[in-house]
């Protein structure tokens, strides 16, 4: 049975969804205000390798994937190039569709944007005003978030800390600022000279960050999920919000499984573009890795490790995958002789047992690989030497492709 370590419970659990053979699988998406990076996509495909892997294990996947297309940045960066938020943030969203199909990241079931939701936005805040969660300060709308009872425990917020008079954060986010104690914004009342308004019913303006969410997974997936997951970033601040907004609004348990993914970090240090540190996928294709290298490497630590970007281990994981890619094209070859299957079958049954053994244990996908490795060289060999035959060597082949659909590294776009 799978196991995932769950934040919320900071331990691994069996996991088993609410509904029998279909997961409901919230996965934080980018803001698009500027391109992603590695460190980004890193999470992307962490999320990726989940969403394949319960398919392989015949599950329904219905993912949701959003778009931050309107959010303090956002606006900022728009303005800072004299162009609208609209044309700043299509240019990024068709980047990131590119990358991502070029990385081989699973089509999400539902891509919404904060921009096409803002009504939803708009139903949760009224929702939230009307059982006293939440309160209007001037033109803005705020959430209390000390009227939730045990609001925090996903982070472990020291609660103790809490100021005694009450503090409001007016901005999406603060940068540097591990944690905002106080009130969080839910509505951006219009002030002089903003560009981006809604006319709505709670008055002109636009939702905030951490009510986007909740906007884009009450109508795609309904009140409850069985994963939410990100990168470590979002549990500060923005997941114990989301996971207190949802609460409120449904009376129930919201999600069952909390995934947070590691930094990929770049010197020692987190990759981020308030850092100005960033490495696209471009910048690693226009230096000779080719776009399965550079899934393998971001896929190959584990997910929840931190992981640092050098050249050095890029050139040994391309190397590692240049080898499972050439002993699983020999079972492909023409062989010397029919061999004998025999002694083949314990390794080819081995092959996907192995994999399906590490995979279940939290997506161990280097304990996997170092598995695969391991019983492909033995069939290879026996395949140059004429010990196996075509039967065997088709089968072994059939279930490499069968666990490539979840890595989605070894062999050609659509062969697998």
């Amino acid at each position: 049975m799978l196991r995932l370590y769950n934040t919320l419970a900071r331990k691994k659990e069996p996991f088993t969804p609410r509904e029998p053979g279909v997961v409901r699988f919230f996965t934080c998406g980018p803001s698009i205000y500027q391109p992603p990076h590695l460190g980004n996509y890193r999470t992307f495909l962490y999320e990726d390798i989940l969403h394949r892997y319960l398919q392989y294990q015949g599950y329904r996947v219905d993912r949701v994937l959003p778009f931050t297309d309107v959010e303090d940045k956002a606006i900022s960066e728009a303005r800072r190039l004299g162009i609208s938020l609209q044309d700043l943030t299509d240019r990024v969203a068709a980047r990131f569709h590119d990358e991502a199909r070029m990385l081989r990241i699973h089509p999400p079931t539902h891509n919404p944007r904060s921009s096409t939701t803002v009504d939803e936005a708009v139903g949760v805040i009224q929702t939230l005003l009307a059982k006293g969660y939440a309160y209007r300060d001037g033109r803005d709308i705020f959430f209390e978030p000390m009227k939730y009872r045990g609001f925090g425990r996903l982070a472990r917020i020291d609660l103790s800390r809490w100021p005694a008079t009450r503090r409001r954060f007016r901005k999406d986010t603060y940068p540097g600022i591990r944690w905002n104690f106080g009130d969080f914004i839910l509505w951006h009342g219009e002030q002089e000279g903003d560009t981006v308004v809604w006319e709505t019913a709670i008055g002109r303006g636009r939702p905030s960050w951490n009510v986007q969410d909740p906007a884009m997974i009450l109508p795609f997936l309904g009140p409850a999920v069985d994963i939410h997951a990100g990168g470590i970033d979002n549990l500060a601040r923005h997941h114990d919000y989301v996971l207190a907004i949802m609460e409120v609004l449904t009376d129930q348990p919201y999600a069952r499984f909390w995934l947070h993914g590691g930094h990929l970090l770049i010197g020692g240090k987190k990759m981020s573009k308030s850092r100005g540190n960033i490495v696209c996928p471009a910048t690693l294709l226009n230096e000779g890795f080719t776009p399965e290298q550079v899934r393998f490497f971001l896929i190959l630590g584990h997910y929840r490790d931190r992981m640092d970007l050098y050249r050095e281990s890029l050139k040994e994981a391309a190397d590692r995958l240049s080898r499972v890619q050439q002993m699983a094209a020999s079972l492909e070859g023409d062989f010397p002789g029919e061999g004998d299957d025999s002694g083949a079958a314990a390794l080819i049954h081995s092959l996907e047992g192995g994999f399906t053994e590490r995979m279940d244990d939290d997506l161990d996908v280097e304990g996997a690989w170092g598995h695969l490795e391991e019983i492909l060289a033995i069939l290879h060999e026996r395949a140059v030497e004429g010990r196996m035959g075509k039967k065997a060597a088709g089968e072994a082949t059939r279930i490499l492709r069968r666990i490539d659909r979840v890595l989605q590294v070894i062999y050609p776009v659509g062969d697998s």
